[in-house]
């Protein structure tokens, strides 16, 4: 089963020092040479994260480690099909009274369109998702 790689988990290794490169040998050395792939939402998420550093050198790490990040992983945007399951699992998990930020519903549309799980340091989000594989590093 291939992975998409939640903002958490980059941010996470990205505010340790670790390169993407480093980032993704360590979760292959965890769960396999398995696909590792990244939701276009999660790019907008890191771009976010480029514009409120505090200080230059700060941006352009960010800025490296993003290009990277979609250098080395392919990034998957969302289709009318992956909105639609976004919206089916928010209105379920409504009727049930949990809420789940719009962004982690796409993210995890993403990979259960894809047959993938998430790859994350937020479980919270993604566990409630029904279906879903939640994986943390």
């Amino acid at each position: 089963m291939g992975l998409i790689a939640d903002t958490s988990a980059l941010v996470t290794a990205e505010r340790a020092g670790h390169s993407v490169a480093e980032t993704l040998e360590k979760m292959r050395d965890i769960f396999g040479e398995t696909e590792i792939g990244l939701s276009v939402v999660t790019v907008v998420e890191l771009t976010h994260g480029i514009q409120r550093a505090k200080i230059e050198d700060q941006r352009t790490r960010r800025q490296a480690f993003v290009e990277d990040a979609r250098a080395a992983m392919t990034v998957h945007s969302l289709t009318d099909e992956i909105a639609q399951r976004a919206g089916t699992i928010s209105g379920q998990l409504a009727e049930k009274g949990i809420s789940v930020p719009l962004a982690d519903l796409l993210i995890g549309s993403t990979a259960l369109h894809l047959g993938y799980g998430v790859l994350t340091e937020n479980t919270r989000h993604f566990e409630v998702i029904p279906g879903l594989v939640v994986r943390r590093l």
